[in-house]
């Protein structure tokens, strides 16, 4: 026989495992708000802008597409020599800073956004002061060291990382860190709940009975409970006792 289950059977089992399923729900986001706002350490962010033109031979012609189409194209180029060892280890060696050139570049991401010549630098780091330090130190150096290593003599510093008291960190994301914890505990918690429903092979109802051995069943002996038995006595003590005044008022008016 076809074991099929119908949306009666499921919410059943979600009534009756509810608890388990709210308990591991909230286990794993108090777990994930510990994690998030006692464990993690918080990472800054900041950030800067700079504008590279190419070097132009002759400065009193104007600046074409192809310049522009040209300078678009050296962008991945900037954005290898800024996280190069050219680059960071003066930055390292100017800041004194407890890196080395491969660390100080895995703190540093550098984009341009819309296909403009304007290349923006983030630099990540437990505090984020000494972020905007880094990030401030990069550009000076790029400006520095770029025009003698490419034929480039225009980078413009266009918004230094500002300093701030009271910085907000980019991660941890702790509301999300606990929302995707409570959804995690929540599938875990229905799961386990199925689990344990299908592993549960006690005899519960007469389906089961049926199943098991195979054969119709003809009857069902209701389970008697012990409070209804005492309820149903009393009515019946109350009704002989009426019974048998009733009996002795008609003899003594016969």
């Amino acid at each position: 026989m076809e074991e099929t289950i119908s949306l009666q059977d499921i919410f059943k089992t979600l009534k009756k495992r509810v608890a388990l399923i709210l308990s591991l729900t909230i286990f794993a986001g108090v777990i994930a708000a510990i994690v998030s706002y006692f464990l993690l350490t918080p990472i800054y962010q900041a950030n800067t802008q700079v504008l590279v033109n190419q070097k132009k031979e002759d400065m009193t012609q104007q600046m074409t597409s192809q310049d522009i189409q040209s300078n678009l194209q050296l962008i991945n180029t900037y954005n290898e020599i800024i996280k190069s060892p050219a680059i960071l280890s003066i930055v390292v060696e100017n800041l004194d800073l407890p890196l080395t050139p491969v660390q100080l570049a895995s703190k540093i991401s550098v984009t341009n956004a819309n296909n403009s010549q304007v290349l923006n630098v983030s630099v990540q780091d437990e505090n984020y002061n000494v972020a905007a330090d880094m990030a401030n130190q990069v550009v000076e150096v790029f400006k520095e060291e770029v025009p003698k290593l490419m034929n480039i003599d225009n980078v413009n510093i266009l918004a230094p990382a500002q300093y701030s008291d009271n910085p907000t960190p980019i991660k941890p994301n702790k509301m999300l860190n606990i929302a995707i914890a409570l959804v995690i505990g929540l599938m875990v918690g229905v799961g386990l709940a199925f689990l344990l429903e299908y592993l549960d092979t006690t005899v519960k109802t007469e389906q089961d009975v049926e199943e098991i051995i195979g054969l119709p069943i003809i009857g069902v002996i209701s389970i008697i409970n012990p409070e209804e038995m005492r309820k149903e006595e009393a009515r019946r003590a109350s009704r002989h006792r009426k019974q048998k005044k009733t009996i002795i008022d008609r003899k003594v008016r016969a």
